[in-house]
Order: structure tokens, then C-alpha cells, then sequence
């Protein structure tokens, strides 16, 4: 899932004069706090912290998530009211107020209306949407829409929770988790359903860490 930025839709000049500019901001930043970004243990810093951005942590930004979609038709589903629950599926993003992370599991449910996406497909097109800069709640809303898009369910219902390093190391220094829910569809319309899925998450997630001592 690394080297995003290598993708096809970006030029590999586009992506080299990228890492230069970063870089520079990145040594500028270290001058104005400072620092010496000349100095043994900061020299490379700033090409590492512009490939980190650029790779993987922004990367989602040049490539389309829609590339690593493949959905198959599958008519056992069609007329039924079956779920189908991918859950724990590792997320993490850069929170845009302070830059700064926050990381946890998505949950999708939903009821196929004759099309089912491969499994791993769903970490790949959360793992794009997500190395973006984003706050919870619109990328909660974002993976909801998109396979809300691709899959044309019934119904569907995604669940991200996360701790957010912002309220960790600075402010209130505390371990706190945030959780968002997105519906579309029947789960919109029917609260047992919603009900339901809850209970088919909450029986199989991997509760997120409690950090102490700060």
C-alpha cells in the first residue's frame, strides 16, 4: 500500500519537484523553530519527512480510489436480506486542524443488492481516502458515499472509530476515542436493521488501546 505517489496519474517529474519543495519547507520549518536542519541527525530529515507526506501520508491525493475497485455480481443476493460485515479494518489519517494523527478501525455492513466487493478491496479504498488531510466525521462520510457509489447497496452502514493524537499529546493530554456513524440506504429507513449491525460490530472489534501516563 506504499508509494502511492508513484501512481501513473502522477508524472514522475510532477513527484520529484514536489519532494523538493516540501523538502525545502520542511528545512525552512526546522530554521524557524530554531533548529539546524544542517546539523548530524536533522540532514536528511527533510527528505525523509517529504517522502513520508508524499508517499504515504498525502498520498491519497493522487490516486483515485476507484482504481482498486472490483465488484462481481452475485445473484444469491438478489431478493435477500443478507448482510455482509468487513470490520477492523486498520485506518489512520492526519487530522487537518493540527496535523497531527489519529488511527483506529472502520466497520462496513451492508446488504448487497446483487454486487459484493472484494474484501481487501475495502482497505485499499479507505486506506486512499484516509491519506488525505481529514477530519473523522467527513471521511466517515466519504467512505460511506463511495461505496455507497460502487457497490449500490440496499443498504450500508460504516462506523469509524478513532484516538486522536491531537487530544493526547497537547490540550487536554488525554486518551479519548471519537466513533461516526454513516447510514445510506435501508439503514436509514429502519432502526432495527441499524440495531442489527451494531451488534454484528460490536461482537467482533478490537477495542481500540487506552493510553496512560500523560
Amino acid at each position: 500500500m506504499k508509494g502511492y505517489a508513484q501512481e501513473p496519474n502522477q508524472v514522475p517529474n510532477e513527484a520529484t519537484k514536489r519532494r523538493q519543495l516540501v523538502r525545502k519547507l520542511v528545512e525552512d520549518f526546522l530554521r524557524a523553530i530554531g533548529e539546524d536542519p544542517s546539523r548530524e541527525g536533522l540532514r536528511e530529515t527533510p527528505d525523509r519527512v517529504a517522502r513520508m507526506w508524499l508517499e504515504e501520508l498525502a498520498s491519497g491525493y493522487f490516486v483515485d480510489p476507484a482504481v482498486y475497485v472490483k465488484t462481481f455480481e452475485v445473484e444469491e443476493y438478489e431478493g435477500r436480506e443478507g448482510f455482509v460485515a468487513v470490520t477492523n479494518i486498520p485506518t489512520r489519517s492526519i487530522c487537518e486542524h493540527h496535523l497531527l494523527p489519529f488511527f483506529g478501525y472502520t466497520h462496513v455492513v451492508y446488504i448487497p443488492s446483487g454486487k459484493v466487493m472484494g474484501f481487501s478491496k475495502f482497505a485499499r479504498v479507505i486506506k486512499v481516502l484516509s491519506s488525505r488531510l481529514q477530519i473523522q466525521e467527513r471521511l466517515t462520510e466519504q467512505v460511506a458515499d463511495f461505496l455507497n457509489e460502487v457497490l449500490n447497496p440496499k443498504g450500508l452502514l460504516v462506523v469509524m472509530e478513532a484516538l486522536h493524537t491531537c487530544a493526547l499529546i497537547r490540550g487536554v493530554e488525554e486518551s479519548m476515542t471519537m466513533t461516526t456513524v454513516a447510514l445510506r440506504g435501508a439503514f436509514r429507513e429502519q432502526r432495527e436493521l441499524v440495531n442489527l449491525a451494531l451488534q454484528i460490530v460490536s461482537s467482533s472489534r478490537i477495542p481500540l488501546p487506552k493510553l496512560e501516563g500523560f
